[in-house]
């Protein structure tokens, strides 16, 4: 595999895989959507469903897409240690065009809510009832592009999200054991699958990013967007959706070299 494979697989199929994540969350958040309070079912699917289309797209990289799987491939051995850095930064790229392309596709509505007498009034009331120093302000439209805790406690949102990373990573690593999986490329839907019941199952407490730069990019993106009343990007809390993830999967890739190795 060659460095442009890398590079063009991974920063395409990530960005891909973050508009569409994104647009699902932006069409249930909204106003003026037609998706409008469609529910946490519709976006657990829309992410199973962007990473099932990003993944197919980016198949010449190995379509890793998130640095945790990038992690658990480089302690399983099959991703060069070497290669891991191009791996991150083309991920990390492909996530901050995905997130500005969302935007894009999104400009009228997001204009739209922000000026929305209705939901700033909304969003100013629930600031007026939470303690800034137990929870920083994040803005009305910031779970679009990044996540939150429902309850800000900084061990337990960490321990959720290395939980549901190491269960995704491991369960990609675990594909190997199944003889032609991967050359049907049945493995890429499996791990849409396994997206979408970690959404529903095990994404209630923090929207489970279980990826770096999914959190990481978008929320770099609201940050320098001109967008009006998006109030703030929550940077207090951005660290865990990085680290999280990160050490789930670690330890996947460690579980996988002592249990299946």
């Amino acid at each position: 595999m060659s460095s442009s494979d890398i590079f063009t697989g991974e920063t395409i199929g990530t960005a891909v895989l973050v508009l569409l994540g994104g647009g699902v969350c932006a069409a249930v958040t909204l106003k003026r959507s037609k998706a409008f309070e469609a529910g946490w079912v519709a976006v657990a699917f829309g992410w199973g469903f962007a990473v099932l289309t990003g993944a197919y797209i980016a198949q010449r990289s190995g379509a890793h897409l998130n640095p945790a799987v990038t992690v658990g491939l480089a302690i399983e051995g099959t991703t060069k240690w070497s290669d891991v850095p191009l791996y991150f930064g083309s991920q990390i790229l492909g996530a901050l065009i995905g997130a500005v392309l969302m935007w894009i596709t999104y400009y009228g509505l997001f204009k739209a809510h922000l000026t929305d007498p209705e939901v700033l009034a909304e969003h100013n009331g629930q600031e007026g009832m939470v303690d800034k120093k137990v929870a920083p302000k994040a803005g009305p439209v910031l779970g679009i592009f990044s996540t939150g805790p429902e309850v800000r406690n900084a061990v337990q949102n960490l321990a959720t999200e290395i939980i549901a990373t190491t269960v995704l990573v491991l369960a990609i690593l675990t594909q190997g054991l199944t003889k032609g999986l991967g050359v049907s490329g049945t493995g890429v839907l499996i791990t849409a699958l396994v997206v979408t019941s970690i959404g529903l199952s095990l994404g209630g407490p923090t929207g489970y990013a279980i990826n770096p730069v999914r959190d990481l990019g978008p929320r770099i993106v609201h940050a320098l967007l001109p967008l009006p009343n998006k109030g703030g990007s929550d940077w207090g809390y951005a660290w865990i959706p990085v680290v999280g993830p990160l050490l789930g999967g670690a330890l996947a890739g460690g579980i996988y070299q002592l249990a299946f190795a």
